[in-house]
């Protein structure tokens, strides 16, 4: 089968070679469960462990005893918002988030809603900004949590984590984020940032699916929100994803070493794909803040155009038009809308993400084939 040149790097990434070479013994003759500590297999099991969780640590300035591994960011993202509620509720039952946040975020939101948490679901501005005045006048006696993400998966517009924090901490409450699309791109800093919980997926950075982790501030005591062997410093039962947790680790690493020139090199490419279809169709617009972004992240609005017909007359790229978990989804981009967008708008809106294996040559294809494809449609329109 052959692919088409792949511009979906948000939805998932391909498993790094290197990383999938370390992975293999822990699938084979390094088979051990990281919690049998009466033997050599499950010792070798649990040093690994410990590395990545060394590693993973490392990408985020923290310690490795404030890492719990996951099965991914959904996850996390539970066990962060529900095991605070569950632990804060009774000084108050006030969460703050953002209405562009993913859905891993807004459903544990509105679930807990259900439960009697009171919800503020913040708006944004036409480019995804969300102002601070609001968020600090949001704040009541009864706010335990803030969530806001570190970058949209949608738009890549970055929110201002370290200014949200000192407000947050400003009034005793505690910050949570989304970091799931951040981490391996951005540089963050969870000490410096004043971060006390963080999100995030290894297969968004080149790691393997099926493995995530939770950054908890150190002496901040959550709720587990799992049971069945108090795995994690019992926060996260259930027996560890040794293989991928060594993948993960792995990943991490890579991108620690190689963040600051991919940055550079995956902002080029993406200011190429963008110029060139700004050039090729007149009336097409990026969505969204252009300048504080992740580097590899465009969103195109197409103007009066049906974009779910576009998406499938694009057979030489594979992008997406929003968020991978609401891809069979009717309704336009939430995230859009908030930002204002129309419903023909939302719906003419394409995302492209780059990434580690994309190259100038394949930016030249997809911009030729987006040119092609969209002027067929729009002649074909007006017959």
């Amino acid at each position: 089968m052959k692919y088409p040149i792949y511009l979906d790097y948000n939805a998932t990434t391909p498993l790094d070679k290197e990383t999938l070479e370390i992975m293999v013994p822990y699938l084979t003759e390094h088979f051990g469960n990281a919690a049998s500590r009466s033997h050599a297999y499950g010792w070798k099991a649990a040093e690994a462990v410990g590395t990545a969780r060394q590693q993973v640590a490392g990408l985020l300035g923290a310690s490795e005893k404030e890492i719990v591994f996951t099965s991914g960011a959904t996850e996390s993202v539970n066990l962060a918002i529900k095991g605070t509620y569950e632990a804060l509720s009774h000084k108050g039952k006030h969460i703050i988030t953002v209405s562009t946040e993913h859905k891993a975020v807004l459903d544990t939101c509105q679930h807990l809603e259900k439960l009697g948490a009171e919800l503020t679901y913040l708006p944004v501005d036409s480019q995804g900004n969300i102002d601070l005045d609001v968020l600090e006048a949001s704040i009541r006696p009864t706010t335990i949590l803030i969530s806001v993400m570190a970058a949209n998966n949608e738009i890549g517009i970055i929110h201002p984590l370290r200014s949200i924090a000192k407000i947050a901490h400003k009034h005793g409450v505690l910050l949570h984020t989304d970091a799931t699309q951040a981490v391996g791109k951005l540089a963050i800093d969870v000490i410096a940032d004043e971060i006390d919980l963080l999100s995030l997926s290894a297969h968004k950075l080149y790691g393997p699916k099926g493995v995530g982790a939770l950054y908890i501030r150190k002496k901040l005591n959550i709720v587990a929100q799992q049971d069945g062997g108090k795995h994690e410093r019992g926060l996260r039962s259930g027996t560890l994803n040794v293989a991928g947790i060594v993948g993960f680790g792995k990943a991490c690493e890579i991108c620690q070493q190689t963040m600051v020139d991919e940055t550079i090199r995956l902002s080029s490419l993406r200011d190429a794909l963008e110029a060139g279809i700004l050039s090729a169709v007149p009336d097409a617009k990026v969505n969204g803040n252009a300048i504080e972004r992740l580097p590899n992240t465009s969103n195109i609005c197409f103007g009066k155009i049906d974009g779910e017909q576009l998406l499938m007359n694009l057979h030489e790229i594979a992008v997406s038009n929003g968020s991978a978990c609401n891809s069979a989804s009717t309704e336009p981009s939430y995230v859009l809308k908030a930002l204002g967008l129309d419903d023909e708008s939302a719906y003419g809106s394409l995302r492209f993400s780059v990434g580690r294996t994309t190259s100038a040559q394949d930016i030249e294809i997809a911009v030729n084939h987006i040119s092609e494809v969209v002027g067929r449609m729009k002649k074909a329109s007006v017959l």
